[in-house]
């Protein structure tokens, strides 16, 4: 086994040990030493990406060396590996570009708390990629929904307390639901790996007699984590949480949390239940009418919205309506177009969030987008990466978005009873797109009628910015590149 198998492991213990750390020290060492285990986990999960890319292949690692039902596991392919290191860099990047306003919105006392709790969100975010134990994801999903409500509750005013609490309700009942599911699944197969749970279930499923009961359990599966995950109707907490969170909150919440439920998702439909067998699920169905509503209400929600926050994150349902549309349609290329929407949002989401607080710090910190106007002249930075993340949501090309957008059409032909529905709904969202971020950028161009007040930028929220900015444009011109390795860790799933 090559060394750089140990690298997922060390990865989620660092962050765990980072999280301990940080309790103690103050908050500026508590960023810098964020920093460093960011940019060490990045660096190890480049790597394995570049062996994996390289070296074509599965790799198994047992924890502890103790086979099931005793040990316990982790299953890695470049799919994963791409993953992991596009979470390490949107969380690094979110958190330079977000240093300011951590400062500055969270109580002094408390800014090394809001690391603890970052590094907790990276540990879990990382073990829901990498592990191949079911029970194991659902401690670790309840760590990732712990650790966000304290990252959203982190400013610490009535209405990130009232926020964090609808979110705590709505994320908890999803986790219900997967634990329920989780519980059903073991009294079947009497398995917690996923790849013997699936070797039971091709057993059972056989003779056509528990057909029922593994619909339902995956189906609870299914919607529990799309409630963790905003999809429509379960996402009416999302835009409150976005509002009053810090911008790092808002970025990390929307470019990563939300995801890491989702490829979980995709992993039970490979790895647990087998893509032939999730295909034919009827729950199927359900999604796909639930993300098609989520694609259309959500940028409806957008238009009407004047809070510049609350508008992008109505936006991220309407996103995630074309991930689980991808989903839904149960096929590979469908699966494809739903993880690359994944990596394009969770590097185009968390620049608007950083870029809308920019233009609202420019403004004192004022979001209607009435009192923005002429922000993107005080900020430019700001300015510029919004203008791109919008250019990019609608789907213009030579932007991450397009590639999507595209690849989300393509997958949508190999559903022939979906197909329409899917191009429709595309069209009329990539039109509501347009006109709410269109409106955005008018307002932050505009002259406004007070004279630009001087606003003091910090060097790292231009490097941040500027980061962010280089990795959209190369998403939208090299995002070939990214779909092979997609397509080649499918193969590995």
């Amino acid at each position: 086994m090559p060394f750089v198998a140990n690298f997922p492991l060390f990865c989620i213990v660092i962050t765990l040990a980072g999280s301990v750390t940080s309790s103690v020290l103050n908050g500026k060492n508590a960023f810098r030493l964020n920093i460093a285990i960011l940019t060490l986990c990045l660096v190890m999960n480049f790597s394995l990406l570049v062996y994996l890319v390289t070296n074509p292949q599965q790799i198994t690692y047992m924890m502890g060396h103790f086979p099931a039902p005793w040990g316990n596991e982790t299953r890695f392919g470049p799919l994963e590996a791409l993953m992991a290191t596009v979470f390490c860099f949107v969380m690094l990047v979110s958190l330079i570009a977000g240093k300011s306003d951590i400062f500055e919105d969270v109580k002094p006392g408390s800014i090394n708390i809001f690391y603890v709790m970052i590094n907790l969100l990276m540990s879990s975010l990382l073990a829901l990629v990498y592990t191949n134990d079911l029970f194991t994801s659902y401690v670790f999903v309840e760590i990732n929904t712990l650790s966000a409500c304290a990252v959203v509750m982190a400013k610490e005013n009535g209405k990130t307390i009232s926020a964090t609490i609808r979110y705590l309700i709505m994320s908890l009942l999803g986790s219900g639901l997967f634990l329920l599911s989780l519980t059903l699944i073991y009294d079947l197969t009497g398995h917690l790996l996923m790849v013997n749970i699936q070797q039971s279930l091709a057993v059972l499923m056989a003779d056509g007699s528990y057909r029922l009961p593994v619909t339902i359990i995956i189906g609870l599966m299914s919607v529990g984590m799309a409630m963790k995950s905003a999809l429509f109707p379960f996402h009416t907490w999302l835009s409150h949480a976005h509002g009053s969170a810090t911008t790092a909150s808002s970025a990390i919440l929307s470019g990563l949390v939300l995801k890491g439920y989702i490829i979980l998702l995709i992993k039970i439909y490979y790895r647990v239940l087998g893509i032939e067998i999730a295909s034919q699920m009827k729950v199927l169905n359900i999604l796909f009418v639930f993300g098609l509503l989520g694609m259309i209400i959500g940028s409806v929600d957008a238009i009407s919205e004047r809070h510049i926050k609350r508008m992008i994150a109505f936006s991220s349902v309407s996103q995630m309506g074309y991930i689980y549309v991808g989903i839904s349609l149960g096929t590979p290329a469908g699966f494809l177009a739903a993880l690359f929407h994944i990596i394009v949002h969770a590097v185009t989401k968390p620049m608007l969030f950083s870029a809308a607080g920019g233009l609202a710090a420019a403004s004192g910190h004022r979001y209607h987008l009435d009192e923005l106007r002429g922000s993107a002249y005080k900020n430019p930075a700001a300015g510029v990466a919004f203008v791109i993340g919008s250019l990019s949501m609608i789907g213009i090309p030579f932007f991450a978005g397009f590639g999507a957008k595209y690849y989300l059409s393509m997958a949508a032909m190999t559903n022939s009873s979906k197909m329409w529905f899917v191009l429709l709904a595309l069209a009329i969202s990539t039109v509501l797109n347009a006109s709410y971020y269109i409106r955005a950028i008018r307002c932050i161009y505009s002259k406004g009628t007070e004279s630009p007040a001087h606003h003091r930028i910090s060097r790292s929220y231009n490097l941040g910015m500027g980061v962010f900015i280089a990795a959209n444009v190369a998403l939208g011109l090299f995002y070939q590149k990214i779909v092979d390795i997609i397509a080649l860790g499918l193969n590995f799933l």
